[in-house]
Parts: structure tokens; sequence; C-alpha cells
């Protein structure tokens, strides 16, 4: 398991530098034409993605295009911390029992998603914010810090709710499928399930 962890990181970590210059054009595209209530938020017009890059570098810098990296690499844990939440919680439930049913691997993987994604979440508001504000990586500007300080420390849980009901339900189904499959795999094999302690 730690080294499947391992390199899911290695990849996350690369998938994160190669991919944050379209997330952020991604998110500036789509956040185009709404109005703001922070001034410190300039409006954009971009005719498309290529305009949009263009853009970008010309008037923040190439870096610009790399806002929200590191927030985007704490992200890459929420994966670990959601394995490390399940084996955790399954190994309580097999010293009480000898085999674990489908609900039970539903509702342990349901809890462990629950778990990393609440752990991780402001990251994920610290990243919008850094994706769309122009101002981060300018001396001087306020853009970034004063929107974090309006939002407060509650603020960087907005949403939530929403993300939870997302990630929640398919992350359940994902371990339920696993272990389904790991047995599978066990059986065939000729070998005892983890389950079967």
């Amino acid at each position: 398991l730690s080294l499947f962890l391992s390199i899911f990181l290695v990849k996350g970590v690369v998938n994160v530098l190669l991919t944050t210059p379209l997330w952020v054009v991604n998110t500036r595209l789509k956040l185009q034409g709404a109005k703001f209530r922070n001034e410190d938020i300039v409006p954009t017009n971009y005719k498309g993605i290529i305009d949009a890059f263009h853009q970008i570098i010309r008037d923040e810098g190439i870096l610009a295009l790399w806002n929200g990296t590191f927030p985007s690499l704490l992200l890459v844990f929420n994966p670990a911390i959601q394995f490390m939440f399940y084996e955790g919680l399954k190994r309580q439930l097999l010293k009480k029992r000898m085999k674990l049913s489908s609900l039970d691997v539903f509702i342990i993987g349901a809890v462990a998603k629950a778990i990393a994604t609440t752990v991780t979440y402001p990251m994920q508001t610290v990243q919008s914010i850094l994706r769309v504000s122009e101002n981060c990586l300018n001396p001087g500007g306020r853009g970034c810090s004063e929107l974090r300080l309006r939002f407060g420390i509650m603020g960087l849980y907005k949403g939530l709710e929403a993300k939870l009901l997302q990630t929640v339900l398919t992350a359940a189904l994902m371990f339920l499928v696993y272990e389904k499959l790991t047995a599978a795999t066990f059986t065939v094999m000729g070998l005892k399930s983890a389950h079967q302690h």
C-alpha cells in the first residue's frame, strides 16, 4: 500500500505541475463576465484559450499560470489521508468481526473520504482564490491577502456541503468496488482475502 501511495503522490505532483496552467485559464474563462464585489479582482476579456494564455503571460508574467500550485500540491495528499483513515477504520472493524459486509465497506469508505475532504477543503478554496486573482504575484498586490481576510476561517469552508455530496458517495462506491475486486482476485489466486483474518 505504501508503494502504491508513493507512486500515486509522485504522479499527482507531476500532474499538478503540468496541468495548473490549464486550470488557471479554465477558471478565468469560467468566471469571465461575472460581477465581483471585490474591487481587487479585475474583470477579464479573453477571446478564447490561446488569448487567455497570451494575456496572462503578457500582463502578469508566466508564473501567473502557476497561481494556486502550492495548495494544489497539498491537495495531492487527499487520497493518502483518505486511504490512511479507510485502512485504520477497516482494521478497527476487523478486530470485532471476521468479515466486513458491503455496507461496512461503503460506510467506512464514505467516512474516510468525508474526513479527507474536510481536512483539505480550505486548500481548495485558497486554490480557487489564487487562480482567479491576478494581483497575487504582483509586488504590493493586495488581492489574495484581502480576499482571505474577508472570508475568515469559516469562509474557507464555503461550499463544503456540496463538495461532500459530490465526492463522498463516489468514494464509498469506489472502495466497495475495490474490496470486491480485491476479494475476487484473492479467490482466483487461491489466497485468503484481507477480510478473512
